[in-house]
């Protein structure tokens, strides 16, 4: 069983529209609204895989009553412990005519002392039967920045490989705890090395190997650059690799990274070397971003896109 612990949890609403007028009236075409998050989003993606799951965390109100309904409902395990506060909402739109999506994510509830302390004990009995733990998104109010740190080291503790998809102040404050993984985007890691990575046409891979070794050396196991269109850097201590995706996939971004993220926990589960873990999460991440919901994918368009996943090592790997 996979844990995917989401602290942060969201109610995610989605307006689909063609041709956005950002000074004027829209009406969208289409709405979707369901629980979400990025935890959420990759514990979705793993039930598609039929890896069993369960989703760990904080959620409140009828808000959160419904987030936990609807998980459970979808063959979900559910471990989530209760806080006083309303679940936060998200809003995506996603337009059509230029495959472009707009995100608007509240902050999260505040959450007690005791309450944070209910989550702990529960967490830490979960690993007992845990092969790998997810720890997903943003952290809610009130939470110190080393949250993830905690349950990282809690997770080591038990003997379980933890992989971090955070930002900020709460991904810098997790790498000396040793996450197995971390799977930051070329903006996140950029903030956390410093120097920018990009160059003329896009992602400068040297300098993305380079920042990853950094992040490294501070504590984690291996890193995963999510690239957009430019696929998955991943540099381990013992290796580079990168994948790129066949063609670039028009639709909504959200929660490609998250079954990007999926894709990781499944391989590490499974035991694949890294060449198969990055073909099989740009295949997935391919196959979400091409779905009209995040969380999503369709069986299809993974198998489609998964052979021409195209994965070599690094050349700065290559040149030592």
């Amino acid at each position: 069983m996979i844990l995917v612990v989401t602290l942060n949890p969201a109610l995610d609403v989605t307006h689909h529209v063609e041709g956005a007028d950002w000074a004027g009236v829209n009406r969208p075409h289409a709405v979707h609204a369901r629980a979400g998050g990025k935890g959420l989003n990759v514990a979705r993606t793993l039930r598609a895989l039929d890896r069993p799951v369960t989703v760990t965390g904080l959620a409140g109100g009828p808000a959160g009553q419904a987030l936990a309904s609807e998980l459970a409902a979808e063959g979900i395990g559910v471990d989530l412990t209760p806080i006083a506060a309303e679940t936060r909402r998200t809003f995506t739109v996603a337009d059509s005519a230029t495959g472009q999506a707009a995100l608007f994510n509240e902050p999260g509830p505040p959450v007690s002392a005791q309450e944070y302390q209910q989550f702990m004990t529960s967490y830490t009995e979960a690993l007992a039967g845990s092969a790998a733990v997810v720890l997903s998104g943003s952290l809610p109010l009130q939470l110190p920045d080393d949250a993830y740190a905690g349950l990282i080291a809690a997770a080591v503790a038990a003997g379980v490989p933890a992989i971090l998809d955070t930002s900020g102040a709460a991904l810098s404050a997790g790498l000396g705890a040793g996450p197995a993984i971390v799977k930051p985007n070329l903006a996140e890691l950029e903030a956390l090395t410093g120097p920018s990575l990009r160059g003329t046409g896009g992602a400068d891979l040297a300098r993305v190997e380079r920042a990853a070794r950094l992040v490294i050396a501070r504590g984690a196991g291996a890193v995963a650059v999510s690239l957009g269109a430019d696929g998955l850097l991943a540099v381990a201590p013992d290796g580079c690799w990168h994948a790129r995706p066949p063609a670039q996939v028009q639709g909504n971004p959200t929660g490609a990274g998250d079954a990007v993220v999926a894709g990781l926990a499944d391989s590490l589960v499974a035991g694949r070397s890294w060449a198969e873990r990055l073909r099989h999460a740009v295949a997935l991440g391919s196959a979400a971003a091409a779905a009209p919901v995040a969380g999503e994918f369709a069986a299809e368009d993974y198998e489609r896109l998964l052979p021409d996943v195209r994965v070599s090592a690094c050349m700065a790997g290559r040149q030592g």
